[in-house]
């Protein structure tokens, strides 16, 4: 009797076969009715083969063990305990199939699931996992929601601030709540139909198209978005449990939006003679005031700027400019928009006098992007500079488009400046600093030394 330890944990050698062996932890040893001790025949003389299989069961284990842990209630617990009927099952070579389903396999299938089930060797609760004797717990789309968020997007938004990870989850809550609202019950995943679907695509086409000619209409975007949330939710879940086939109820329903709504931009000449008079800021705090500015002559958006860090910020280089890219400093990570939004943008006219006093950047709004809109939004509004009285901070950036578009920049340099998408393959590097500085300097705006 040989047992190895290391990258050969938990596996023991038996008459030249190979055995699972685990003691059960001290902390659930009162729960596991397998314990103290987990035999479990891997019916094989393969190394490799044994270890696979291991690390299938161990990761079950561990999943069933935390449960019993935890304060999640049945639904956590029944859900580890068919996550882990599913593991032992396809440890020894079956994919996990619910009873009914079992049923109707193919004759060969079904003898291979018997000669194992009548295995002395294997255990009742493997037994149990290879015929489908545990049932899916039915899992609330609350609950759901939580798992997707907290398990399966896990990895997709570890780089995101803490800031981007409240904002993702907070959107994509909207579709949840919508539905709940709309069916009017916190239903359980296996019970939405077709029909619930249908009945949130209505909801949403009356908020579209609404009878009442003097509703408030919503846009095509928002229903589009809202049931594609719960399409990618309905989707992913099954997909994460081990349910392969199922139908997605929202599946095709969608709305298509012909015209996009688009944030109104400053008149050129506003910006000149109204935004950039001397004390027509003054009431602003500090930051709040220079962050303006800057999105001015740069284009950038709001929460590029807020990200800015020292090492962003080149202001000793032959061409003076910030850098706009994602960080991947496990304190303080953050994401960019698109991958077309890593950019270099020159710093010309009061920018560059602005951020020569924030050589760290804007750490009063660094995580409080909402503050920073209220904040800049709300001054506009109150001290009467937006001309149609529906520009915001975030207009600055489109007036910087069509100052671009203004001073005949190439049509290329433009998408690079903004960050936008360049719709052809790409060769060079695109250009150097010292081209797009002479560029922005055809366009840059006189200022008064004294509204920095």
């Amino acid at each position: 009797m040989v047992r190895q330890e290391n990258q050969d944990r938990f596996l023991l050698l038996r008459e030249g076969v190979y055995y699972y062996w685990r003691r059960v932890p001290r902390t659930v040893v009162h729960l596991e009715d397998r314990a103290p001790v987990i035999r479990l025949s891997l019916k094989t003389d393969d190394l490799a083969k044994a270890r696979a299989q291991r690390d299938i069961l161990e990761e079950a284990d561990n999943i069933l063990w935390a449960s019993m842990l935890t304060e999640g209630g049945k639904t956590e617990a029944a859900m580890a305990a068919y996550k882990v009927a599913r593991a032992r099952a396809e440890a020894l070579g079956f994919a996990y199939r619910p009873a009914l389903d079992i049923a109707q396999l193919p004759l060969e299938d079904l003898y291979r699931r018997f000669s194992a089930v009548a295995d002395k060797r294997t255990p009742t609760a493997v037994a149990t996992a290879i015929m489908g004797g545990v049932d899916r717990p039915k899992v609330l789309v609350s609950e759901a929601f939580k798992i997707y968020c907290d398990e399966i997007a896990a990895v997709e938004i570890v780089g995101k601030s803490e800031e981007q990870k409240k904002a993702w989850r907070k959107v994509k809550q909207y579709a949840v709540d919508a539905f709940t609202k709309v069916v009017g019950e916190d239903l359980a995943m296996d019970d939405i139909t077709r029909d619930h679907a249908k009945k949130m695509h209505d909801h949403f086409k009356a908020l579209i198209a609404p009878t009442d000619k003097k509703a408030d209409k919503k846009s095509a975007s928002l229903g589009k978005r809202r049931l594609g949330d719960m399409s990618i939710l309905y989707k992913r879940y099954y997909a994460h449990i081990g349910v392969e086939g199922r139908p997605n109820p929202f599946e095709g329903l969608t709305f298509n939006q012909k015209f996009k709504k688009r944030r109104l931009p400053f008149p050129i000449e506003w910006v000149r003679d109204v935004i950039l008079k001397p004390g027509a800021l003054a009431g602003l705090n500090e930051e709040a005031r220079h962050i303006v500015l800057v999105s001015i002559e740069t284009g950038a958006r709001p929460i590029e700027l807020r990200y800015l860090r020292e090492d962003r910020i080149k202001l000793n280089d032959k061409v003076p400019h910030i850098l706009v890219e994602p960080s991947f400093d496990p304190d303080e990570p953050h994401e960019v928009k698109t991958v077309s939004s890593v950019r270099r943008i020159p710093l010309v006219g009061v920018a560059l006098e602005v951020m020569k006093r924030h050589k760290d950047g804007f750490p009063r709004y660094r995580d409080s992007g909402n503050t920073l809109s209220a904040t800049v939004n709300s001054f506009l509004k109150e001290n009467n500079l937006q001309p149609t009285g529906k520009e915001t901070l975030y207009s600055f950036r489109h007036t910087f488009e069509d100052r671009l578009k203004e001073g005949r920049i190439d049509d290329e340099l433009r998408k690079i400046l903004m960050g936008h998408t360049i719709d052809r393959e790409q060769y060079g590097s695109g250009g150097s600093l010292k081209l797009y500085h002479e560029e922005l300097m055809k366009i840059v705006y006189p200022f008064d030394p004294s509204i920095v």
